[in-house]
C-alpha cells in the first residue's frame, strides 16, 4: 500500500511515522508514504522574490464573504498529479488551447487508486472501512486541508470521496491522515509482528492485565481476575466475550 499525502505541512507527520510499527513497516517496504506538497506549485510572489525563504501563498479570500482564507483548487490538483505520476498510473491529457500550464486528470485510472477529502460530514471511517480499503486497493491520496477549507471543486473534479474520523472540526486534515494511515498498515499482512495481533480479529475485553499478579499500590492491592490464573481456555474466552 502506498499512501500519497497531500499537505502543506508534511512535517507534522514525520515523527508518528519515525518510530515504532509504522516505521518498521516503512523500512520493510510493506507500506510506503509519500508526500507532495500544493506549495511547490505556486510561483513565487514579485515581493517574494530573492528572499531565502518565500512564502509561497495557495490560499485567498472566499467567495462570497466569510472569515479566514480558502486553499486555491490548482495547487491541489496539481499535487495530486504528481501523486498519481509517482505511481505511474496518471493519464494526463494537456490541455494547450485553455492554458498552456494546464492539465487535467481524466482517470486516475483504476479501482486501485483511492482519493479522500477529509471532511467532519464525510463517510465515517472505521475497522470496516480500513479492511475494505486495504484489500481493495494499492494506492490511497489523502488530501489534508486547512484554514477555511479547499476549494469545492478539487472534491468535484478528482470525484474525491469525503470521510470524517469524527463528529468535529480539527485543524487540519493531517491527524485524520495519520488515523487513516496507522489503522488500515495494521491490516496488511506482515506490518503487525503477529497478524492475529489486530485487536478487533479476537474476542477481547478491554481489560487486559500482566505482572505482577498483585499490584499494591497506596496500600491496597489490586489483583488479576482469577479466570485469567486458572489456565481453563473456554472460561478465559468466555470471560473476555462479556467484556469483563
Amino acid at each position: 500500500m502506498v499512501f500519497h499525502i497531500i499537505t502543506l505541512f508534511p512535517e507534522l507527520l514525520s515523527g508518528y511515522l519515525s518510530d515504532s510499527i509504522l516505521a518498521r513497516a516503512i523500512s520493510e517496504k510493506k507500506v510506503s508514504v509519500k508526500f507532495s506538497n500544493p506549495r511547490d506549485f505556486v510561483k513565487v510572489n514579485k515581493s517574494q522574490k530573492g528572499k531565502e525563504k518565500p512564502y509561497l501563498r495557495v490560499d485567498d479570500k472566499p467567495y462570497g464573504g466569510g472569515p479566514g482564507m480558502v486553499i486555491e483548487a490548482l495547487p491541489i490538483l496539481k499535487a495530486v498529479e504528481k501523486a498519481l505520476k509517482v505511481s505511474n498510473k496518471l493519464k494526463v491529457i494537456s490541455d494547450k488551447k485553455k492554458n498552456k500550464n494546464s492539465s487535467l486528470i481524466t482517470n486516475h485510472s483504476s479501482s486501485k487508486i483511492k482519493i479522500v477529502f477529509f471532511s467532519p460530514s464525510g463517510k465515517k471511517f472505521d475497522t470496516s472501512y480500513a479492511k475494505n480499503v486495504s484489500k481493495k486497493y494499492t494506492d490511497l491520496i489523502l488530501i489534508c486541508g486547512r484554514y477555511e477549507g479547499i476549494d469545492a471543486r478539487v472534491k468535484k473534479i478528482l470525484k474525491a470521496e469525503e470521510v470524517s474520523v469524527g463528529d468535529f472540526v480539527l485543524t487540519g486534515g493531517e491527524i485524520p491522515a495519520m488515523i487513516l494511515i496507522d489503522s488500515i498498515s495494521r491490516q496488511i499482512e506482515g506490518v503487525l509482528g503477529n497478524f492475529d495481533s489486530r485487536e478487533e480479529e479476537r474476542v477481547a475485553s478491554s481489560e487486559v492485565y500482566t505482572r505482577p499478579e498483585v499490584l499494591e499500590y497506596k496500600g491496597k492491592k489490586y489483583k488479576v481476575p482469577k479466570v485469567l490464573l486458572s489456565g481453563n481456555h473456554k472460561k478465559i474466552e468466555e470471560w473476555r466475550g462479556k467484556g469483563k
